[in-house]
């Protein structure tokens, strides 16, 4: 039972940080500290998820139309409106979360619910080259190597100069590469090497 209450808890969160990522969107509030640079990478499914978006809004309106029976027209109604919500917040969710490279060092995203720290004493450098992954998850890791990819893809390596710990899916794994994706992968990386290179100095 307690696994039970275990996904009903983590689903709870989940939907109440869509509605806080739509609520950031809607009002120009992405979470980026102050004198932070901020990386997009939504570039990579921009067009899937607003696709998505449209198609929920067209299928709500649909089934309000061709459905004759006022009682299932309002239980489609209701669910059609969560589900647009639902998509809303999850688009907006990669625009209001993105990378962040900041004094603190770099931390990557996807959305609201991946988030991991990289300090910058772990940075030995970083370096742009475009990867295919294999599989659909937002937090890979993978021989050493923790993906952060976007559309199956990451374009940006960052070498580490020590092991770092970082949680996969709930389990503790040691990794000594970083790979994610951006929308603008040559400025990323330069803005890591400045940043190393700015501690080094």
């Amino acid at each position: 039972m307690m696994w039970i209450w275990g996904w009903v808890l983590f689903a709870w969160r989940f939907e109440v940080n869509l509605y806080k990522s739509l609520f950031r969107f809607l009002t120009r509030r992405p979470d980026v500290p102050e004198g932070a640079t901020a990386v997009s990478y939504v570039g990579a499914i921009s067009v899937l998820l607003w696709a998505f978006v449209i198609g929920s809004a067209v299928e709500l309106v649909a089934l309000h139309v061709i459905l004759p029976w006022e009682t299932v027209r309002l239980a489609a109604d209701i669910l059609g409106i969560w589900g647009l919500m639902w998509m809303l917040g999850f688009t907006a969710s990669h625009y209001v979360y993105p990378h962040v490279i900041s004094t603190a060092g770099l931390r990557l995203r996807s959305g609201h619910h991946v988030a991991v720290d990289v300090p910058w004493d772990a940075v030995a450098g970083a370096s742009t080259r475009e990867r295919s992954v294999d599989g659909n998850r937002s937090l890979i890791h993978q021989d050493g190597v923790l993906l952060v990819p976007m559309g199956s893809r990451t374009n940006v390596e960052v070498r580490l100069a020590r092991p770092l710990e970082v949680v996969v899916r709930g389990e503790t794994v040691e990794v000594s590469e970083v790979r994610f994706f951006a929308d603008e992968p040559k400025p990323a990386a330069h803005k890591i090497a400045a940043e190393i290179s700015t501690r080094r100095s």
